[in-house]
């Protein structure tokens, strides 16, 4: 099997391909992947280094929205796995364009290219903040998109297009929502490794508003895990939720990253709340539990080896914050 993996050097689509090539994934021994990245701040060639030398891997540097490129890539793939997005709510408040272009037009672009090249099933991986808050309870897939931040309001417009293709042409889309991910090589500028590598440096973390926004942590093996198992058990055309089962206030993330790292809350510096701060997001994870998913990793086991994964390769995020813009 051929597979294409866009935005695959980003933190989750290169912990997909280290998967598939690298043995986590029995019967995956003869897929050959393909990356296809950007290369923004957010993409790293550092992330996909276990896979240098590999028989089955190969990368091209490149942009999903480039029509031309991608009817020279496609063909020849099986399958096409597209984590490439722009993610950072705070970015996609303070400019919301680059976000419109890469996760709209860009899965269009890709969408169109996948259809014309003969590819047999396209994944589209998703996030759990396209549902908007929600007080109680959790969002099946049934419910509509209420998207309430720029970013989540155009991998919303991603999805759309996804449905689009797939009722319109036929094509074979899947598309999944995922709550937070953390796990090694997440990008310094997102909330775990943010605060591991400030108290790291002795520096104070930020949190926003009362800290009492809620989110469910799911660790990337556990999504990449579910990933596949909606590539080889799903269905053309469904939506599946994937879920960590760890729902947390950041007050009280903050807390447990706090004591792990040996530091008290003299060490927080509240900040003023985010615009349009979703309150809680709760995704409802019975439709993909139907097919063989369930996470695996224990939060407290998984967080404490993040921690380690930190402090032991400073060499890897610490020019990241220093050049991110």
């Amino acid at each position: 099997m051929r597979v294409l993996v866009t935005g695959g050097a980003g933190f989750i689509g290169s912990h997909y391909a280290r998967s598939l090539l690298l043995g986590s994934w029995p019967g995956c021994e003869d897929t050959r992947v393909t990356v296809l990245d950007k290369l923004t701040y957010a993409g790293n060639l550092a992330n996909l280094a276990p896979l240098d030398g590999h028989p089955g891997y190969a990368f091209v540097r490149g942009d999903i929205t480039d029509a031309r490129l991608l009817a020279d890539v496609v063909p020849g793939h099986d399958v096409v796995v597209n984590f490439a997005a722009e993610s950072h709510v705070d970015r996609s408040i303070a400019g919301a364009g680059d976000f419109v272009t890469a996760n709209v037009l860009g899965t269009q672009r890709l969408l169109q290219a996948a259809l014309e090249g003969g590819v047999r099933t396209v994944l589209q991986v998703s996030t759990d903040e396209v549902y908007g808050s929600i007080e109680e309870g959790s969002w099946s897939e049934s419910e509509p998109p209420l998207p309430n931040s720029p970013y989540s309001a155009a991998k919303a417009g991603g999805d759309l297009l996804c449905r689009a293709y797939h009722r319109t042409h036929g094509l074979d889309v899947r598309v999944t929502r995922c709550s937070n991910n953390y796990g090694p090589y997440q990008h310094p500028e997102k909330l775990i490794p943010l605060f591991v590598t400030n108290l790291l440096d002795g520096e104070k973390v930020p949190l926003y508003g009362d800290g009492l926004n809620v989110r469910d942590w799911l660790h990337v093996d556990d999504h990449c895990r579910g990933i596949q198992t909606v590539l080889e058990k799903g269905a053309p055309g469904e939506v599946y939720n994937i879920g960590g089962g760890v729902e947390l206030t950041n007050r009280e993330l903050t807390g447990r990253l706090l004591a792990a790292l040996g530091a008290g809350w003299e060490a927080v510096e509240p900040v003023a709340d985010r615009l349009g701060h979703d309150r809680r997001y709760s995704v409802d994870w019975t439709k993909i539990r139907a097919i063989g998913y369930e996470p695996r990793k224990d939060f407290g086991d998984g967080l404490a080896e993040v921690i380690r994964w930190y402090r032991d390769n400073p060499r890897w995020w610490r020019p990241l914050k220093e050049r991110t813009p």
